[in-house]
């Protein structure tokens, strides 16, 4: 009898159950999308960040004096220690590691700056470099190098053409691959595979630091640095705090605003919810009337009303979250370029937000207690 009684109310009084489902459906499907987006949104601004190069330094922990008394020149740091300590640490997260060793040779008698590094992994430390020409893929290869966008225009230098370096009574002639376009120093750079810097220097072994990319939020990478650095006790081991500093604080505000949000659409859904069920009241005092003077007791008859705001509470709030995950998954194509990944446990979360809303939109039900059976069969 209850569940027949539920059915006949639900097709009562539909366009005012309509306007409510209809608030309650718009309200779960921004919900959900919200909160889709809170649980991914960490790793999505990781994947983002990662794309701004490196985030973890390995440097020389001190310097060492040169013949000449007045200077100082940077120490350098064993490489074979240095990959073994990253070997024994290792860690998934580490999208890309590549040692360095800066050098100032001359081309043509003019000054430049060598790096010698590990080409192939350069496109992940460095993914927004525009290359004209190709990049180099294996590290072995001593017969090519990249140029700097300004020292291709100052050696009259493109793709194909020839560069003659000189060290130290050293010299080397590289093929161009290709030409960068960074927008900072590493225009001014000649980058070539790290064993030709070093066969320049006669620095066999030696490097100056170690830049890794390291995906993960700020504690995570922090906590790689951390091991890592007890790894190798002698050497500095440093996240760079600007990076992980303002992808933590980035998080922190979007989440501030993804909960605001949320809060904001619960408040406007309830009242949305409540405007309705105010005006349903007054239509239904006949009913409850009659029902009390048939000998229905009162809770039963707000329990029936209740149960049927449930119900617009779970459809509105299932409805609603489908049209959230499509919604959420639209954002992050928009924002990272990537969709959201749908995530499955926002379904009960949402329907539990949404009945409880529903609930606490059909207070002015509660008025239907008062009616007195006598004053409604008499007409007042």
């Amino acid at each position: 009898m209850f569940a027949r009684l539920l059915v006949r109310l639900l097709r009562g009084s539909r366009g005012r159950l309509i306007v409510a489902l209809v608030a309650l459906i718009s309200g779960a499907t921004v919900i959900s999308a919200l909160l889709n987006l809170d649980l991914d949104i960490e790793r999505k601004l990781a994947q983002e960040f990662s794309t701004l190069g490196a985030n973890v330094v390995i440097a020389p922990g001190q310097t060492m004096q040169t013949k000449d008394a007045g200077t100082a020149a940077p120490s350098l740091m064993d490489q074979a220690i240095v990959l073994s300590a990253l070997k024994q640490v290792g860690s998934a997260d580490v999208v890309a590691a590549a040692p360095y060793l800066y050098i100032v040779a001359r081309s043509a008698g003019t000054p430049v700056v060598i790096a010698g590094t590990w080409l192939d992994e350069t496109p992940k430390l460095d993914p927004t470099w525009k290359l004209d020409g190709e990049w180099i893929a294996s590290r072995e290869d001593q017969t090519q190098c990249l140029v700097g966008r300004d020292v291709a225009k100052q050696f009259h230098l493109k793709q194909g053409s020839e560069i003659s370096l000189e060290y130290q009574r050293r010299s080397a002639k590289l093929d161009v691959a290709a030409v960068v376009d960074a927008g900072g120093t590493a225009d001014s750079q000649v980058f070539v595979n790290l064993p030709v810097a070093q066969n320049l220097a006669t620095l066999g072994g030696e490097i100056a630091l170690v830049q890794l990319s390291v995906t993960g939020n700020a504690a995570a990478v922090g906590d790689f640095a951390a091991r890592l650095a007890q790894a190798l006790p002698q050497f500095q081991v440093r996240p760079i705090r600007q990076v992980t500093e303002a992808e933590g604080e980035l998080l922190g505000r979007i989440r501030l605003l993804i909960v605001s949000m949320a809060l904001l659409i619960l408040a406007l859904t309830a009242l949305c919810v409540l405007a309705t069920m105010a005006a349903l009241a007054m239509e239904r005092r006949m009913d409850v009337g009659l029902m009390k003077a048939l000998g229905g007791s009162i809770s039963r008859v707000v329990g029936l009303f209740l149960a049927e705001v449930g119900v617009l509470g779970a459809a509105g709030g299932l409805i609603g979250c489908i049209a959230g995950l499509a919604l959420s998954r639209w954002m992050g194509e928009r924002v990272f370029g990537a969709a959201i990944a749908a995530r499955w446990e926002i379904f009960p979360l949402t329907i539990a937000l949404m009945i409880l809303v529903a609930l606490a939109g059909a207070f002015p039900l509660r008025l239907l207690g008062r009616v007195k059976p006598a004053v409604i069969l008499r007409g007042e």
